[in-house]
């Protein structure tokens, strides 16, 4: 066995790139760069010394590679030929994923077996080549076309505006209505392996509707259960903010385009003498704008993800004493999950799938 300068051309490259590549798992960068330094002719105990590790680890390495190729290095294993691509066929492959952008891993080791006709061995061992080649695994955001960024930033101009000429008597709420399904909503989790898990489950036909809103500053609620969400309802939301903040000169109330928000009933309502909300309309198809939205998020992961609860009753009072004292009662904590860091969303800036 060569103590130095024993790497091909092409093993050197491969070797390089993945020590070099901050997508490349910590363990095999690390095994790569000690095959490196080995190569340019340091010792095992020097690259040890240099790794923090002790040399049978080092040594263990080098046979591991002179056995299975790169790819032995990760723990993974090739199937009837060289344990590892070409920079060509690495190549074809980075084109015809970023092409097709498959969904399973499968898919690509398939593709790659029909192609060139290796075989992986493992799940892992395709992971890692695809993290290796810049790839990741991502689940698509949910984009409406219909979005405006000029609006949106015009938006976020003008409630900054507001924050900062806002009177130490005025203060803003965020509203919106919400529907929770009486029953679990299945999530992953971790279990012991060889043990399945389920949740209880409901029809599903059960739900509360709720007229809420949040202000930001303080995490305080205001959350009515309603029969239904409708310009009464909202109407009744909006007095019973103006209510629990009689001191409050003005109150900025953000919500969307819902019809209900814009109601005949809504409009004279706030005509009265007297009438201290001040509505602001958040641009169509932009939920990312309203806050409130991401504690309706915060409500589902606390209480129905994985949880069943009793009966409808027990649930409906879960969920309103959630909204109305654990949130502001645990401000502190949940204050970074829902917040006005606002981000402008603009459908040219994705690939759209179709």
């Amino acid at each position: 066995m060569r103590k130095h300068g024993f790497l091909k051309a092409e093993e050197a490259r491969v070797l390089e790139e993945l020590a070099r590549d901050g997508l490349a798992e910590h363990r095999l960068a690390r095994r790569a760069n000690a095959l490196i330094l080995l190569d340019r002719g340091m010792n095992y105990r020097q690259v040890a010394a240099v790794l923090l590790l002790d040399d049978e680890t080092i040594r263990g390495w080098r046979q591991q590679f002179e056995a299975d190729g790169v790819d032995g290095l990760a723990g993974f294993h090739y199937g009837g030929r060289q344990a590892f691509l070409s920079a060509a066929q690495e190549t074809e492959l980075k084109a015809w994923v970023t092409e097709t952008l498959p969904r399973a891993t499968r898919e690509v080791g398939a593709w790659i077996e029909a192609r060139f006709g290796v075989s992986y061995a493992s799940r892992s061992g395709l992971i890692e080549l695809l993290h290796r080649l810049g790839f990741v695994h991502r689940r698509p955001q949910a984009v409406s076309s219909k979005m405006d960024p000029a609006r949106q930033r015009r938006f976020i101009a003008e409630y900054e505006t507001l924050l900062n000429g806002l009177q130490a008597d005025e203060m803003v709420m965020f509203s919106d209505a919400v529907h929770p399904v009486y029953g679990a909503q299945p999530t992953g989790c971790w279990a012991p392996a060889g043990v399945s898990v389920a949740v209880e489950q409901t029809t599903g036909r059960e739900h509360l509707n709720i007229q809420g809103a949040i202000d930001l500053e303080s995490g305080q609620t205001e959350m009515l259960l309603v029969d239904r969400v409708d310009a009464a309802s909202t109407v009744a939301l909006l007095a019973s903010i103006e209510a629990r903040f009689p001191k409050r000169r003005k109150i900025h109330v953000f919500w969307d385009n819902a019809r209900c928000h814009q109601a005949k009933q809504v409009r004279e309502w706030l005509r009265q003498p007297g009438r201290r909300i001040r509505l602001h309309f958040v641009p169509p198809y932009c939920p990312h704008l309203n806050p409130i939205e991401r504690l309706w998020g915060l409500m589902h992961k606390h209480l129905t993800h994985n949880r069943c609860f009793g009966s409808l009753r027990k649930f409906q009072k879960e969920v309103l004493t959630f909204l109305r004292r654990t949130v502001p009662a645990k401000w502190n904590t949940f204050c970074d999950a829902v917040s006005d860091n606002f981000r402008i969303r603009d459908p040219a800036e994705f690939r759209i799938l179709r």
